[in-house]
């Protein structure tokens, strides 16, 4: 039978007319069966596609009512039953208004029924049941149905019927779990949630005395324990206050010595105190510690049996626990102690033994604690934050060992042993260590350079000791790690550091490259010729040549002719090489004009005579790649080669000995491009439909337009020129994208401006034909549109936030493209570059500079940013909020830090983050707590 031609009478009233398939004719009781056959058991994919179709549109039709009933008989197989189910949840949960107010309690009765029936059946249409009477009750909350969770308690604990008590009580629970869950997702206007919200927690009374009853019975089994833990976790995601849950609590550790409550109870004691309402009950937080201290013993026992998911779930707790409180238990001073003993065990939990990620996951978990420890010291006052610090310094010296510890590469036999992934893994937290390193610098200062220096000179001027490469690597990751990120040319370590670095006996692959990692971060000089130590030793190159270029030309020649044969003997890879040419323009831009020209000449004369050969030649896939690399040389060296920033640097960045003479004549980069225009034309001629070719041409010019700024001037005229025949031939996003780049720099200077207008009239007049076209042949043009307008749409949200609609386009462009981050290179660079500017206008917005009614639009956004730039969002919410009076001068450091949080937790639910970006706006603008808030 195929799907909608049922021969049957159809002057026959259960009979109705199909809207999604050709109008045929479907009985409303028989036809879902037959949809959901072929749904789940016809292999013909588009039978299946099209049983999907209408039963999407089943659920919400009219008839919904009708079948869902006749969906849950006794005699249907559990799939059934289940559509059955989910058409009732979804009538109730979308279309309430449909359902007249005289059948509020028949629905209820008809439910509660079907639970009961279903308490001894099928699970997954059980708890889709409870969805449904869980949706119920927050639509009739409060008014129509006063004291619902009593209610429901009382009907489940009422003896009679068939279904056995424990059959019952799981029903119950399923029902208490889900009821949460489904407010947390529901569609209740925000005046209805407030009210709902108060109802459900002063509900809590009825299920607290419950869940503590059925933890504490001696015959409870062990699946009704798991159920309450997990409906304790469900409850707390209401702000149930954590005085009133304390029993409750103290239960959850009780039941972490059972094996199989272990991962409920975890997950319900995070969820507990995890609540940034809780640091408000500092008395049940202080109960609290001693209750974590004595897992220690738990945890070491499982380290020593290696129970990998034992000792991950007590660091959870530890963690958890100091992570969100570490401040409220740092201001109770009584208590130091046992709050300095929490941080003890954290740091047994951050070096906990083995090799991350292979024999261990769990350290990984304790990084941010210190962050927010930190954090939290050094916002005291100096007087308390002194005291701290004579605590904690020591603390903080510790950790630095512990965390170089774990860096440590395993034994070559061991790493070998590894998995690609698993490297990968390891390569990322040891980056997570290097950032931690830096922060904790903050704290300790210079002293903590002299420490590791005084380690590696101990390790390395010990001929007694034998010591292993992985020791000496990390101490030099630390020292890199530091070096990175802060000015250490006069640190007084640093020439020792020098010295000692001759002492190390290189024969590791991984320690060579973290010496020279540690070198290039100390600006020094080192070799180019080892294929292994490609990466290194050219980044390290680089940074030299950036920055200490007023030091070096003396030996420009030298270091061009040897960069030069190793470009030539293709020693690197084609990034490296890329690499090497950046290098080579930091360290020409230091030289004479007349000495820049004689360089250039000799460095890229064999790569122009083998581009005039390439382009005499008949394309090919193997002559292709070769101009691409040519064309790409050039362009990373045209990158960097900027004569224009000698007097500003030399002011600034040289040393007042030196002098560097003023530069005269044309640019040289400019004089390279004129005498190479003509071939690059006789290439672009054979390679125009070629869009590889074209965007390496752009290259050239966008990066040396970039570099120049305006001196670039006497190429504009002859170079607008080509790009309008370039777009008007075969329109391309790279030649878009150097449109750009040339309007936005010289549309006003008026020598400029005729060439400028014509090519901008012309790519505008070709890009509007393409649209009206239908951008499907060119995906490329459609996309460099939209991100090449990212920053007109910035100041869209800038601008004191104008017209609605306009806010909410701008907000829906958002959401729309940067869940694209992660497939589309352009996108990330425009958000990497520019998100923070889009934060803080959003931030600004919420402050109180946009109406309260867009507050939903705004929260999308940071929602899309904290659920696919989470590692950018984290850094950028911290810088933002620091500065004082930002977004609004009425909110506090703390209340900031609380928003911050709550933001940054909230991944998943949408609701939640706008949930609390009203209430966060609210503060900011003064209204918590009034009139109108109670309104919003």
């Amino acid at each position: 039978m195929s799907l909608c031609r049922i021969d049957s009478c159809h002057r026959n009233p259960r009979f109705k007319r199909c809207s999604c398939l050709n109008g045929h004719l479907y009985h409303i009781y028989f036809y879902p069966f037959f949809a959901l056959h072929q749904l789940y058991y016809d292999p013909n994919i588009e039978n299946k596609n099209l049983a999907q179709k209408w039963l999407m549109q089943a659920q919400v039709s009219p008839q919904a009512w009708q079948f869902c009933w006749v969906l849950l008989r006794p005699e249907k197989v559990p799939e059934i039953q289940y559509f059955g189910a989910s058409a009732l949840h979804t009538k109730i949960s979308r279309y309430w208004g449909d359902i007249p107010t005289e059948q509020y309690n028949t629905l209820k009765t008809q439910l509660f029924s079907q639970i009961a029936r279903f308490a001894s059946g099928s699970k997954i249409v059980l708890t889709r049941l409870c969805v449904a009477l869980a949706s119920l009750a927050l639509n009739m909350m409060p008014e129509a149905w006063p004291g619902a969770v009593s209610e429901m308690v009382h009907m489940f604990q009422e003896e009679g019927g068939e279904v056995d008590g424990r059959a019952r009580c799981l029903a119950l629970l399923e029902l208490l779990t889900v009821l949460p869950e489904e407010f947390q997702t529901s569609r209740l206007p925000q005046y209805r949630k407030g009210q709902v919200r108060g109802a459900l927690g002063r509900e809590w009374t009825a299920v607290y005395p419950l869940l503590q009853q059925l933890l504490r019975q001696p015959d409870s089994p062990p699946l009704v324990k798991a159920r309450v833990l997990k409906c304790l976790s469900s409850w707390v995601l209401l702000d149930v206050p954590l005085n009133e849950s304390e029993g409750l609590v103290e239960a959850c550790f009780t039941a972490l010595s059972d094996p199989e409550l272990f991962d409920t109870a975890v997950e319900a004691i995070v969820n507990t105190i995890s609540q940034p309402d809780s640091q408000r009950y500092v008395d049940t937080l202080l109960k609290l510690v001693p209750q974590v201290l004595q897992l220690q013993e738990q945890l070491r026992d499982a380290i020593r049996n290696g129970d990998m998911e034992t000792s991950h779930g007590i660091c959870r707790i530890a963690v958890s626990l100091g992570e969100n409180h570490s401040r409220a238990l740092l201001e109770q001073v009584e208590h130091w102690q046992s709050f300095l003993a929490l941080v003890n065990m954290i740091m047994f939990c951050t070096g906990i033994p083995g090799h991350y990620p292979v024999n261990e996951t769990t350290s990984s978990l304790t990084l941010t604690f210190w962050y927010t420890l930190q954090d939290d010291i050094m916002s005291f006052e100096a007087e308390k934050q002194a005291v701290y610090l004579q605590v904690y310094r020591p603390v903080y010296f510790q950790l630095v060992d512990v965390l170089l510890h774990k860096a440590q590469f395993p034994t070559d036999e061991e790493y070998a042993s590894w998995s690609s992934d698993e490297k990968e893994q390891f390569r990322i937290y040891r980056v997570d260590i290097s950032d931690t390193l830096m922060y904790v610098y903050e704290m300790l200062g210079a002293e903590l350079l002299s420490n590791l220096y005084d380690k590696l000179g101990r390790l390395l001027t010990n001929t007694e000791q034998t010591t292993t490469w992985q020791h000496t690597e990390a101490l030099l990751y630390g020292f890199q790690s530091i070096a990175e990120t802060i000015d250490v040319n006069y640190s007084d370590v640093i020439p020792g550091l020098i010295g000692l670095i001759p002492r190390i006996n290189i024969n590791n692959v991984q320690l060579a490259d973290t010496v020279m990692f540690t070198i290039g971060a100390l600006a020094e000089w080192l070799a180019l010729g080892n294929p292994d130590l490609s990466v290194s030793s050219v980044s390290t190159l680089k940074k030299i040549c950036r920055e200490c270029k007023y030091d070096l030309p003396p030996y420009a020649s030298n270091i061009v002719a040897v960069s030069q044969e190793v470009l030539i003997k293709q020693i690197h890879k084609t990034s490296q090489c890329m690499w090497l040419m950046q290098a080579l323009g930091f360290l020409l831009s230091a030289l004479p004009v007349e000495e820049i020209l004689r360089n250039l000449h000799s460095l890229i004369t064999p790569y122009i005579q083998q581009l005039e050969k390439l382009a005499e030649e008949t394309p090919n896939p193997s002559n292709k790649l070769a101009i691409i690399h040519i064309l790409g040389l050039l362009s990373n060296l045209f990158t960097t080669l900027d004569i224009t920033k000698q007097e500003e640097e030399s002011g600034e960045n040289a040393p007042p000995i030196k002098s560097v003479p003023p530069q005269t004549g044309p640019n040289p980069v400019v004089v390279v491009l004129q005498q190479v225009f003509a071939l690059i034309q006789t290439v672009l001629s054979k390679w125009l439909n070629d869009s590889q070719v074209v965007e390496a041409v752009c290259a050239i010019f966008e990066k040396s337009v970039k570099t120049l700024l305006h001196d670039f001037a006497p190429m504009v005229s002859q170079l607008s020129e080509m790009l309008g025949q370039m777009y008007s031939t075969i329109p391309q996003a790279s030649a878009l994208d150097l449109t750009r780049q040339m309007v936005h720099i010289f549309a006003s200077q008026t020598n400029d401006f005729p060439p400028i207008k014509a090519l901008f009239e012309l790519v505008t007049s070709v890009t509007l034909t393409i649209f009206q076209q239908g951008p499907r042949d060119h995906p490329d043009i459609f996309l460099i549109s939209f991100t090449l307008g990212f920053s007109l749409l910035f100041r869209v949200l800038s601008l004191k936030f104008p017209e609605a609609p306009t806010v909410k386009s701008t907000c829906l462009f958002f959401t729309e493209l940067i869940p694209h981050c992660a497939d589309i290179p352009p996108v990330a660079q425009v958000v990497q570059e520019d998100g923070k500017l889009l934060l803080l206008a959003v931030l600004e917005a919420i402050g109180g500079q946009s109406s309260r009614s867009l507050m939903d639009q705004f929260a999308e956004v940071l929602f899309c940013l904290n659920k696919h730039c989470f590692a950018l969002l984290t850094v950028w919410l911290k810088e933002a909020l620091r500065s004082p009076g930002f977004p609004s001068s009425r909110v506090s450091l703390e209340q900031k830090d609380t928003f911050s949080q709550q933001v940054l937790r909230e991944r998943l639910n949408k609701r939640r983050v706008k949930d609390i970006v009203k209430e966060f706006t609210l503060v900011c603008r003064g209204l918590h707590g009034t009139e109108y808030a109670a309104d919003y």
